[in-house]
This record gives structure tokens, sequence and C-alpha cells, in this order.
């Protein structure tokens, strides 16, 4: 069998602030850490670690990549997002119709200027309130 890889075992991000960053992804966003090695901090993120690293010196995060997260309903993690303090640059939105579901983001950042996202692959038709399409109102 040849050799090929096909799992993302660990993705880094360079924070400014690790305390802070650690309070926002367990707190805010809710995942669940790890554990945590002086200034690094770990998330599991099903099944995939993500390492939060003390940053020696200041970064562009535009160039940063997107880590989009996975939701089961956008209609209903977005406002719980917000109640928890998280501001979204808009509102969720249909991304793309595909032929088998409907994917809709919404877009924020994180503490560090990291461009974060919401994921939701819905059934096809879906939107978040009854008579909406395209975008969503919640």
């Amino acid at each position: 069998m040849p050799f090929s890889l096909n799992r993302i075992g660990q993705i880094a991000l360079s924070v400014q602030d690790v305390d802070r960053a650690e309070v926002f992804y367990r707190d805010v966003l809710g995942l669940r850490q790890l554990f945590r090695f002086g200034t690094l901090t770990f998330f599991d993120c099903g099944g995939v670690r993500l390492l939060l690293e003390k940053s020696g010196y200041e970064r562009n995060n535009a160039e940063a990549p997107v880590i989009y997260f996975s939701c089961a309903d956008i209609a209903h993690a977005v406002p719980e997002l917000e109640g928890r303090g998280v501001v979204f640059s808009g509102r969720p939105h249909l991304i793309a119709p595909m032929e088998d579901h409907d994917l809709w983001m919404a877009f924020f950042e994180d503490p560090d200027g990291h461009t974060l996202a919401l994921m939701h692959e819905a059934p096809k038709g879906y939107s978040p309130m009854p008579g909406q399409s395209g975008s969503a109102h919640v």
C-alpha cells in the first residue's frame, strides 16, 4: 500500500496572550481543554488538537488560516455565542447550495484577530426562519 497522509492531528495558532485566548476558546466557544504546559494550551476539536501558543512577535492575522467550526444548527449557534460576547462580522448566510446540502456560514474573530467561522452543512432548503432563504435572520 503506498504511503499517504490522511488525517490532521494538530493545528497551531500563535497568540499574544495565552491566558486570554484560553478563556475565549474554553469558556466562550466551549472547546474542551486537554491540557496546558507553560505558554502552550491544547484543546480538542473533534479529534483534532488545537494548540494555542505564545507568539514571540507581532503577526498579521489576516494571513493566518481560517478555522471553520462545524455546528448542528447555525440559527441556534449564533445567538448562543453572541450571548457569550462573540461579535459576528455579519449574519449567517448561504455560501453555496450544493447538490445534496446547503452550506451556511457566519464569521467572527478571536481576541487576537484570527478569523473563525461557524459552518453548517444543512439539509437542502434549510432556512433559519420559515419563509427565508439565502440569508439567516437569527
